[in-house]
């Protein structure tokens, strides 16, 4: 009995590694285009214009007052039904991670640049920087630094998501572990090796996280 289970957990890593690659690859390209939606409308959530302002406003809370589940649901099944034509579910998948983990970090924008003092916009200023100016030069490079945790948290919440993706069967960590206990019965082992190696992105990418913080001394 030994034996066959300690062969499902080395039988499965195939399946799983496979699952892995296709998570990661969700993830850091969905975060990447997160990261620009959530500078823009971050910064919208800032500006002293009304409609940029009510624009982004109404992304934030729209896109984080709905569970993911629900927007993934939506972006590979409605909005084909709406336009006509089927979003592969890759595509899906990515475009529900850009648009939530955007959401997000629209939030860790806004929250980080409001934390600068006022008196660092003054000095800007009074040296004769534009308002423009001011935030990327003064601004902007303190508020990154206070950004750094919150957006690793998102790192990790946006890699725990992509589980949700196994709903539209797009082959990522914990679909390729169901496909394969779905044939084997072994489903101890399969989830268990699902959940190893989660922990093995995921303590790794919190420990990396807390020495940065350190060097930059947040």
């Amino acid at each position: 009995m030994e034996a066959i289970m300690e062969s499902h957990y080395i039988r499965v890593l195939p399946f799983l590694f496979e699952g892995l690659i296709w998570t990661l690859i969700i993830t850091g390209v969905g975060l990447f285009f997160g990261f620009i939606l959530g500078a823009i409308f971050g910064m919208g959530r800032l500006s002293k214009n009304k409609l940029f302002y009510g624009i982004s406003s109404i992304y934030v809370e729209a896109l984080r007052g709905t569970p993911i589940l629900a927007q993934i649901l939506f972006i590979y099944f409605g909005l084909p039904d709406l336009l006509g034509f089927n979003i592969d579910k890759i595509s899906a998948s990515i475009i529900a991670i850009s648009l939530n983990a955007g959401a997000y970090i629209a939030e860790i924008v806004r929250g980080a640049v409001y934390s600068i003092d006022k008196g660092q916009s003054e000095a800007g200023r009074s040296i004769g920087l534009t308002r423009s100016q001011t935030m990327r030069y003064i601004i902007w490079p303190q508020a990154f630094k206070r950004m750094i945790p919150p957006l690793g948290n998102q790192f990790v919440i946006s890699l725990k998501d992509t589980s949700l993706f196994s709903v539209i069967a797009v082959g990522e960590l914990l679909y390729m572990g169901q496909q394969y206990y779905g044939t084997t019965f072994a489903a101890f082992e399969a989830l268990t090796m699902v959940c190893l190696l989660y922990l093995a992105i995921t303590v790794p990418t919190a420990l990396y996280l807390r020495k940065v913080e350190r060097r930059l001394d947040v």
